[in-house]
């Protein structure tokens, strides 16, 4: 085992630029000194994500993500810090050093890799059982050649065998020094020792920078009484609802034909390959996902969705297909011959015609549903009321309103309907579904719903009252703001003092009583950097925790920008301050002092508070006390306030 030094890591992220970076994904124009283009992780006709050089980092002001270089390929590509680090270290000429690393760190190494390796393991395992035993060659291998599977497919996909007995796995993986508490957390064991996959064939399920996740198990034995399939049940590092089968061999060839095959199983996956049709991946039997249908998204916006000619299985995969819709991709659909699925008809047909066949056959997924309703409704009024109303739902998904009033109007002309009417049954669902939304981020803001932000409106006699106890978070978050920005400023050149060293230590004695934990953790981390260095912004925006580097990526975003057309078009200067850029001791300054004032009316509020209990109890004695502090308090809250030149009666 290797580990890249931190060095490295430091050089690679400092070598790298993200307009390069996003520049291979997204297609960017100059937006000032900034770009701007489509966000690649949200559907959008405006473009609201903005690439920064000057702070090498993007940000999304639509779906609010951002990051460094790092974080960009991570998120696009869904790969690990390491492997982008290693991207990029090749795209940027960077030579990275490895080291060995120290026996604390392989204790202390990451669970989730440990589990990477145990699953490496048994798909080692599989695959040679498959290959290198007589059970393995005469049944599993078998199996794969009766479907037509070459041996080269089988190996580019891992495919391999599950020997029928008890605790094979097991008994080697302990034998290799394997933890069996990994193998039970990764599903492979059960508690009493047995292992999960007996006499099946074998399908590794990859994520997609190609490391094993999970097991796809078919049963070979069809004697027996039990499932035909069977999956690496839910672990740390697979969760079905976020994989998609064969999307780590199909990565490419989707964005080479700008499209994505859906189909429902493993065999139908590695049978479209072997035929040449490599733009293909499988839900694995369930429904389609929020999360699978972002990862299809990252790499093309049209999916291609391979049914078996069953209405019932059309409507049951509904919810998935309107996913699709609702993220804006286009969807087609193409019925396979009845008794057909894609791997028996792709063997049947050959590859040519098989292409052949999806070229011809497939179309969109609204106007499939339009041709369907006239066929099968003609003289069912009630019937074709009841899928109209299912397709005005679909309709109100599409965020294009453009794309969706063109399918308004041709629903109109197909069925013979009232275009204005449809138009209003489309808005209503689309502002029922806002409503729901909104209720959702309500109840996240500490409301249940809207009705009962009006119920607590009415009780207080007002139209809208703004809810939400005393804090402090707007004035720390402006310190944090402040500190990530400008901390490596330097504020006095006689003495080197930098921004950060002097917003840090107005505020030392407070640090531990911040309300928000990420600033804390933020202030810890300057000041353990500045033990050895000036921290920089980078060194934030290229954090390891997210919380930490996409705070930091949104403190340092803004979607304005001070135009130059000010002083190079029209002449017009700034005459009575610095540009924003440039006032930060006078920004800092005012920050630090508001910041201040917050603390000192809370200490006036929690001070009267004892004044009223001490009243009550008739403790003069206190009460005077507590008079004292509060005049105290009082000439410093009106001695801050006056500074900011705010009024405080």
């Amino acid at each position: 085992l290797y580990m890249i030094t931190q060095k490295s890591i430091d050089a690679v992220i400092e070598a790298s630029r993200i307009e390069e970076v996003v520049r291979d994904f997204v297609d960017l124009k100059r937006s000032g000194v900034n770009f701007s283009g489509l966000c690649p992780f949200h559907s959008e006709k405006t473009p609201s994500f903005s690439v920064s050089p000057s702070k090498n980092i993007f940000k999304c002001f639509g779906c609010g993500k951002g990051g460094d270089t790092v974080h960009f390929l991570m998120e696009y590509e869904q790969i690990s810090f390491v492997d982008a680090i290693k991207k990029l270290a090749d795209k940027f000429n960077v030579p990275i050093e490895e080291t060995v690393p120290s026996p604390e760190y392989l204790e202390q190494q990451n669970q989730e890799e440990s589990l990477f390796l145990v699953n490496q393991f048994a798909r080692d395992f599989f695959v040679h059982h498959l290959w290198e035993t007589p059970m393995g060659k005469s049944v599993g291998l078998s199996y794969y050649n009766s479907r037509g599977f070459t041996e080269e497919i089988i190996r580019k996909f891992q495919l391999g065998y599950a020997p029928d007995t008890g605790d094979a796995l097991l008994q080697e993986a302990l034998q290799k020094g394997y933890d069996k508490e990994n193998l039970e957390a990764l599903g492979l064991v059960s508690e009493k020792g047995r292992d999960f996959f007996r006499g099946r064939a074998m399908f590794a399920i990859h994520n997609p920078s190609g490391k094993i996740i999970g097991f796809g198990g078919r049963i070979l034995n069809t004697v027996l009484k039990a499932p035909k399939y069977i999956n690496t049940p839910e672990t740390e590092v697979y969760h079905k609802s976020e994989v998609l089968y064969g999307l780590y061999f199909a990565k490419k060839a989707i964005r080479k034909a700008d499209q994505c095959i859906l189909v429902e199983g493993y065999t139908d996956v590695v049978s479209l390959h072997q035929a040449g049709i490599e733009n293909v991946v499988s839900a694995s039997g369930t429904s389609l996902t929020e999360d699978q249908v972002k990862l299809i998204k990252r790499h093309t916006r049209e999916a291609l969705v391979l049914f078996d000619g069953d209405q019932a299985g059309i409507k049951a995969a509904q919810r998935g297909l309107n996913l699709l819709l609702e993220e804006g991709m286009n969807v087609r659909l193409a019925l396979l011959p009845e008794g057909e699925d894609p791997d028996s008809y792709v063997t049947r047909l050959g590859s040519d015609d098989f292409k052949a066949f999806l070229q011809d056959s497939s179309q969109d997924f609204i106007l499939y549903n339009l041709s369907l309703i006239k066929e099968t409704t003609a003289d069912n009024p009630v019937k074709k009321a009841s899928m109209v109303r299912e397709l005005v739902q679909t309709l109100s998904l599409i965020p294009d309103s453009l794309q969706r009033s063109i399918y308004i109007r041709q629903t109109a002309e197909v069925l013979g309907l009232d275009e204005q009417l449809i138009v209003q049954e489309v808005n209503r669902d689309i502002h029922e579904t806002l409503q729901k939304k909104q209720n959702r981020q309500n109840r996240q803001q500490g409301f249940d719903t809207t009705e009962d932000i009006a119920a607590t409106n009415k009780s207080f006699g007002a139209k809208d009252v703004a809810r939400g106890p005393q804090s402090h978070e707007y004035q720390e978050k402006d310190i944090i703001r402040i500190l990530i920005n400008y901390g490596n400023r330097i504020i006095d050149k006689q003495t080197g003092e930098f921004l950060g060293d002097y917003l840090v230590n107005e505020i030392t004695t407070v640090i531990d009583s911040f309300e928000n934990e990420t600033y804390r953790e933020i202030i810890r981390f300057y000041q353990e950097l500045r033990k050895t260095m000036a921290p920089e912004s980078r060194h934030f925006t290229s954090h390891r925790d997210r919380k930490i580097s996409q705070l930091a990526v949104d403190l340092l975003s803004s979607p304005y920008q001070l135009s130059e057309n000010w002083e190079k078009k029209w002449e017009i200067y700034l005459q009575t301050q610095k540009a924003p850029d440039e006032n930060f001791v006078r920004d800092s300054h005012q920050a630090l002092l508001r910041f201040k004032l917050k603390k000192v009316v809370k200490s006036c509020d929690d001070n009267q508070q004892y004044i009223e209990r001490y009243s009550k109890e008739g403790n003069s004695e206190k009460i005077l006390l507590h008079l004292k502090v509060q005049k105290k308090l009082i000439e410093l809250r009106n001695e801050i306030a006056g500074e900011l030149g705010t009024v405080v009666l």
